[in-house]
């Protein structure tokens, strides 16, 4: 492999299709609250199997908006996991909640059921309000035992679905359910980063089949506003009409924000939309070649092999000597990366009382965990290189 070459651990893939479907964007009536939204919203819900989609400017905006719509208050709990980033902690936080974390299983690094089950079993019916399930990685959470759970204690779920569109879980019918689809979850999040299956530059859905919930999602991301008559609280003859609202009025009904999404980064999800199971097959393909090139290696803790309904947004390896693997693969050029950090951990969440041993097992995970470059346009050669690389390491 040529000494300037870089392999990065994500990196997303932009076609003239995709170029084009933005300049047309770019050179039409519309930058920004035109058709095009609408249209992406419209693919994607059809896509993940749901009702409802609203796009919005990231996959914090998105989690942000959630809390908002399910009227998050000052002093509400909601269980999540600590391996994840950090936005599905904070945007508890954002609206005025506290987040109690509750740890992972380590043979898949999802929020464990049985340990959220203790956590609620352990306190009166109505200490929590909620529960972030993460599917993490691109591995589906079973939401059907969920949302069980949360029927019990009279909770909501939001499904942190960024690393999986596309994923799936088999639930006790023997059916696919997609990551997203709202048959579990009250409401559902993606993220549109560059590294993830479909990319925007930066933005992000939610989506949902409550009805209710969607239409104050679409008031909460515009300032609180709505231009729909229907829903005025003003007279008609108060807003300039006779016998009817006339064009131009408009009313804020609550505190919202401008979480938008542009028209040209619609069209631009739209066009990678078109090819996402084509992406999705190329990761599950790299997954299966790290898989068999790890298998049984010594060197290398946690394998479970290939899972059905993944979407490999990562592939991650849980490894021996950590540090100086990621420096070695530094060195030569191949960008790897830690996800994540333990939430619990980071000084803002210390603060509030998180301490070293609160979840032992998220701690023990980050001790090995190494995200290898994963992305649909990796070559068969950049990904022997990285394989030969790790090999090497551990044979000096």
């Amino acid at each position: 492999m040529d000494n300037n070459h870089v392999i990065p651990y994500g990196k997303q893939h932009i076609t003239p299709e995709d170029i084009q479907a933005v300049v047309d964007a770019l050179q039409s009536d519309f930058l920004t609250q035109g058709p095009k939204i609408l249209e992406f919203e419209q693919k994607f819900a059809q896509y993940i199997g749901c009702e409802y989609a609203v796009a919005v400017a990231n996959g914090t905006a998105a989690l942000h908006l959630c809390t908002l719509a399910l009227e998050v208050k000052e002093h509400d709990k909601v269980i999540t996991t600590p391996i994840t980033f950090a936005a599905s902690a904070n945007c508890v936080r954002y609206a005025g909640g506290n987040i109690v974390f509750s740890d992972i299983d380590p043979s898949s690094y999802l929020l464990d059921i049985d340990k959220v089950k203790q956590l609620l079993e352990s306190s009166p019916k109505g200490t929590y309000r909620g529960i972030i399930p993460v599917d993490f990685a691109g591995r589906a959470v079973n939401l059907e035992v969920f949302k069980s759970l949360a029927d019990e204690y009279g909770l909501w779920i939001i499904e942190d679905a960024c690393h999986a569109p596309g994923g799936y879980f088999i639930d006790s019918t023997g059916k696919k359910q997609n990551c997203g689809n709202g048959n579990f979850a009250d409401l559902a999040i993606f993220s549109f980063h560059p590294v993830k299956h479909i990319a925007c530059g930066e933005g992000g859905m939610i989506t949902t089949n409550n009805e209710i919930l969607y239409k104050k999602l679409l008031m909460l991301r515009t300032h609180g506003i709505t231009k729909q008559d229907d829903l005025f609280v003003n007279t008609i003859e108060f807003a300039g009409g006779r016998d009817k609202y006339p064009g131009w009025y408009m009313e804020m009904q609550t505190l919202g924000f401008n979480y938008r999404l542009t028209d040209f980064q619609a069209a631009l999800g739209s066009s990678q939309l078109d090819r996402a199971d084509q992406g999705l097959m190329m990761r599950r393909k790299i997954a299966e070649i790290y898989n068999e090139a790890f298998k049984a290696k010594p060197f290398v803790k946690g394998q479970s092999g290939m899972v059905s309904g993944h979407a490999y947004h990562l592939y991650i390896l849980e490894v021996e000597n950590r540090l100086g693997l990621y420096n070695y693969l530094k060195e030569n050029k191949v960008y790897a990366q830690i996800h994540y950090i333990p939430c619990h951990l980071m000084p803002y969440y210390r603060d509030s009382g998180w301490e070293e041993g609160d979840m032992p097992l998220a701690e023990n995970y980050y001790k090995f965990c190494l995200s290898l470059p994963m992305y649909p346009t990796l070559e068969r050669k950049e990904q022997d290189f990285v394989i030969d690389l790790i090999n090497k390491f551990y044979t000096i």
